[in-house]
């Protein structure tokens, strides 16, 4: 199409230059004038509307990072099995106990405490510890299982934020005295939604 229109442009352009030196008549040479613009005029007016462009930006936040930091860990205290039963550690560091033991000194009683940082306004998930973890003392061990965190809203209204985790323990009756603890770390996890 564009061929086409270029060969017409030139056939009138050539139409008028002849004319002109033949007759240089006025009249007829305006009117060619007049015929080679309009053609021209259309001519690029179609060419013209083939394409169309636009432009754009790209932009990207990075946000902070999300990490977790244990700042205290989870501690029973001192207990009496006696009869044996169960023991609550709730997130706000109360005991609970249950069937046969008896809780004894509570000065160390405390729950798993960690400060989340993280992107302020970002809320993000925990992922707790599932099924039972052994709590040894030589050949003998205790159960501790039942995990619950201290907040079901986990949204960073600053920059950082503390949350606790509390636990079940299982006693057995005549459980033998000692101090007992996890033989490896027990892990929790946290990451944006």
């Amino acid at each position: 199409m564009e061929k086409n229109c270029i060969s017409s442009i030139l056939y009138v352009f050539y139409r008028f230059i002849l004319n002109f030196v033949l007759h240089l008549d006025m009249l007829e040479i305006q009117k060619h004038l007049f015929l080679f613009f309009s053609l021209l005029m259309f001519s690029f007016y179609g060419i013209a509307q083939n394409s169309a462009s636009a432009s754009f930006t790209a932009s990207v936040k990075i946000v902070e990072p999300i990490s977790v930091q244990t700042t205290e860990n989870m501690n029973f205290a001192s207990i009496d099995a006696r009869n044996g039963g169960s023991v609550i550690l709730n997130p706000d560091h109360t005991r609970e106990a249950i069937g046969g033991v008896l809780l004894d000194n509570a000065s160390n009683v405390s729950a798993a405490v960690f400060e989340v940082k993280g992107q302020n306004g970002y809320s993000y998930n925990i992922d707790l510890p599932e099924g039972s973890f052994r709590m040894v003392n030589g050949a003998n061990e205790i159960v501790v299982k039942d995990f619950e965190m201290s907040t079901s809203s986990a949204t960073l209204n600053s920059d950082s934020q503390v949350i606790s985790l509390g636990a079940t323990l299982y006693i057995e009756p005549g459980q033998k005295p000692g101090i007992y603890s996890t033989p490896s770390p027990i892990e929790i996890m946290v990451s944006y939604n």
